[in-house]
């Protein structure tokens, strides 16, 4: 890239993916860490802040039964040496509280040759005590994340493995293509950014089981909890399965020093268990990040 840039995405991952609410996006997070999907790894000291918008809250391919938008706010804190750590705080709209999750973690960052890179991380999720969103039913993530660019295309595998109040193994598969314009948008230091690309998710979804047992009074309200035939009891979330097809096309204006991204996102929830009953759903979500060197 023209530019140095840095964030990272930690799932949703993923891709969240995962994703994500995304972490992200996180894939893994997925779910909340949705820093701009047109990143490179550098080696240099830097601050990061953003925030973003979400048009609702996925978990490794999985929502609740509630539509969730939200904002977050994300710091980043990049050595010279590739060590990183971060914090991120998730308001949802439409409710009273100040702040519905709080995000920390830290990792490492690698890149042993021009095309090969990688991170390993552990994350934190504290939820306040309505626990509303489903990635409330873990609190611990360790990801472990590799990308080899091709050239016509760049391909990453994300490892997450998640504990907490339930355990589920993830594996995030996704097929890129990253490229920019010339420059000269507004001025000759800008430029627009596109990183397309397609993800599939396999794992457990142990956690769909949890917050189903969890939040079974909200599910009754909202005659979403299975009863009889189909009920989670039925079904072994235990088991690995392929869990979501996503389509993703982020585009990005960038700046020396910061971003504006946003994305659009097609999910396709494939073997839903338990409790929940995902369709297929548009996702929309828009970041603004500001780099200090």
């Amino acid at each position: 890239m023209r530019y140095l840039h840095i964030l990272l995405l930690i799932l949703i991952v993923n891709a969240a993916h995962g994703a994500g609410l995304t972490r992200y996006e996180y894939t893994g997070r997925s779910v909340y860490n949705m820093a701009k999907d047109t990143d490179t790894i550098i080696r240099k000291q830097s601050l990061s802040v953003g925030i973003n918008y979400g048009s609702d809250a996925m978990f490794f391919g999985r929502t609740g039964p509630i539509t969730y938008p939200f904002f977050s706010t994300d710091v980043v804190y990049n050595t010279k040496a590739g060590f990183f750590i971060y914090g991120s705080a998730l308001r949802l709209i439409g409710y009273r509280t100040s702040v519905d999750e709080v995000d920390v973690g830290g990792g490492y960052l690698y890149r042993p040759s021009k095309k090969f890179s990688g991170s390993i991380s552990y994350n934190r999720f504290i939820f306040n005590k309505e626990e509303r969103i489903i990635e409330s039913a873990t609190s611990n993530d360790v990801n472990w994340k590799n990308s080899m660019d091709w050239k016509p295309f760049k391909s990453t595998v994300i490892l997450d493995y998640l504990f907490g109040k339930s355990s589920d193994f993830f594996l995030t598969l996704t097929q890129s293509k990253y490229f920019e314009t010339k420059g000269n948008i507004f001025s000759d230091d800008d430029y627009l950014s596109f990183n397309p690309g397609i993800s599939a998710i396999i794992g457990t979804q142990n956690f769909v089981q949890r917050y189903s047992l969890d939040h079974q009074d909200r599910f009754d309200a909202d005659n979403i909890y299975k009863y009889g035939p189909g009920a989670p009891s039925n079904f072994n979330n235990g088991r690995l399965n392929m869990l979501n097809y996503s389509f993703k096309l982020p585009i990005a204006y960038n700046r020396p020093h910061y971003t504006f991204e946003f994305s659009y996102k097609y999910s396709i929830p494939v073997n839903v268990e338990g409790a929940l009953e995902n369709k297929h759903e548009s996702f929309f979500n828009a970041s603004f990040f500001y780099i200090f060197y």
